[in-house]
């Protein structure tokens, strides 16, 4: 082996991603983003593939927070948070979140999937078990690895493989067991089964902990999550969820548990202890974003009118849908080379979607996941499903309409 063969396996492999079809591109966006935004080269598109699903990614409350929260602490924190890294505001926040979620603290981190990666290391060890969904998010699968605690997968939303798991792990004389799921399903827009879940684990004895990413701020009475949704957010025992998405879009994440439990994240979660803390401009604009999620009733009601209206105008038309009950509605395309140029279509329709393929998706599964917003109006949603029909119909995935 050589420095020289090295990149050409590095090559080689980038080739291969472009010949199947599965090259992911960046566009550049050049206007904040919002139900509508510009994209470089392209123009002015109705934006259906970002998370901004309460539309607050450039709420000008939210802004002005963020402003003035700058001209009183300044840019950056230049530290991790034992150090000199701790404001009064990280605090603010961190109590504003336990408070929203229904926990007795909450830990901020950089982004979530630094939450998840932290969480399962201290708590759990070689004498525990992990019982994760097959389906559960990249960040908590790459956490669970980083702990020796062993480890098992149930099939998604299947009980009864669950309590299997559950019951082997059991067997194997593990000392404590935690069932950890996505309280979302981001790639196909299904919630979990959580009432089922927290049966079966009060059965076995087991933690629940659940990434609840794609449900805070617009999920259940005041947005508050899945679980809140479900009613069992007292039998939870972890939350981790983000600041990035439906709570303004910038950065940020976050494990809301037991106090005891947070007391222990900050002794000996890595990502915690060694990354820079969040800048204040941010926390200010988290502040006021968590005020608004939760008097956001007609945010949430104009987002769940426009999955509504969007899921029955789609299948309406003859898209194959994914998911049920949550504005993310992915269209199922199949082949990653015709989903791609399904997205450039639509793109070229005043429509910005992306298509996803493996590894994001399994093999064969492509598919355009689109997500609502509420920041769109009914005239929005249905020159988006007019786009849809005239691009499916093109690349024969629809009749189309006589």
């Amino acid at each position: 082996m050589s420095r020289t063969s090295f990149y050409e396996a590095v090559d080689e492999t980038l080739s291969t991603i472009r010949a199947e079809g599965l090259w992911k591109s960046e566009r550049e966006i050049t206007s904040p983003q919002a139900g509508t935004v510009t994209v470089a080269g392209v123009g002015e598109v109705m934006n259906l593939c970002a998370n901004n699903y309460l539309g607050l990614a450039d709420n000008a409350e939210i802004m002005a927070a963020a402003h003035d929260t700058i001209e009183r602490y300044g840019y950056g924190m230049a530290s991790v948070r034992f150090i000199c890294g701790t404001l009064d505001l990280h605090r603010v926040v961190e109590a504003d979140i336990a408070d929203y979620i229904g926990t007795d603290d909450a830990i901020l981190f950089a982004a979530c999937f630094d939450a998840n990666a932290a969480v399962f290391e201290p708590l759990l060890a070689a004498e525990d078990a992990v019982i994760s969904d097959s389906l559960n998010h990249a960040s908590i699968i790459d956490g669970i690895r980083l702990c020796k605690a062993q480890r098992y997968r149930f099939a998604t939303r299947d009980m009864a493989d669950l309590e299997s798991k559950l019951a082997e792990a059991a067997a194997a004389g593990a000392r404590h067991t935690m069932i950890v799921t996505d309280g979302v399903f981001s790639m196909d827009g299904y919630l979990a089964d959580l009432p089922s879940i927290c049966e079966i684990a009060d059965r076995f004895g087991s933690l629940v902990m659940v990434d609840d990413c794609h449900a805070t701020g617009f999920i259940g009475p005041q947005g508050r999550g899945t679980p809140w949704f479900h009613g069992v957010q007292d039998r939870v025992d972890i939350v981790t969820s983000t600041l990035g998405k439906a709570l303004g879009g910038a950065m940020g994440g976050f494990i809301a548990a037991r106090q005891s439990v947070v007391d222990l994240m900050r002794q000996r979660a890595r990502p915690y202890l060694f990354s820079n803390a969040l800048t204040p401009a941010l926390l200010g604009g988290a502040h006021k974003a968590l005020e608004i999620a939760r008097t956001g009733d007609g945010l949430r009601a104009q987002l769940e009118m426009n999955a509504a209206r969007f899921r029955a105008g789609m299948t309406a038309a003859g898209f194959e849908l994914s998911g049920q009950g949550h504005p993310i509605i992915p269209v199922m395309i199949g082949d990653a080379s015709v989903a791609t140029d399904m997205a450039e279509r639509l793109l070229s329709e005043g429509i910005y979607v992306t298509a996803f393929s493996f590894p994001v998706v399994p093999r064969g599964t492509a598919r355009i996941r689109t997500q609502m917003n509420a920041a769109h109006t009914s005239e929005d949603v249905d020159r988006a499903i007019e786009a849809f029909v005239a691009a499916g119909t093109e690349l024969g995935l629809i009749e189309g309409f006589a």
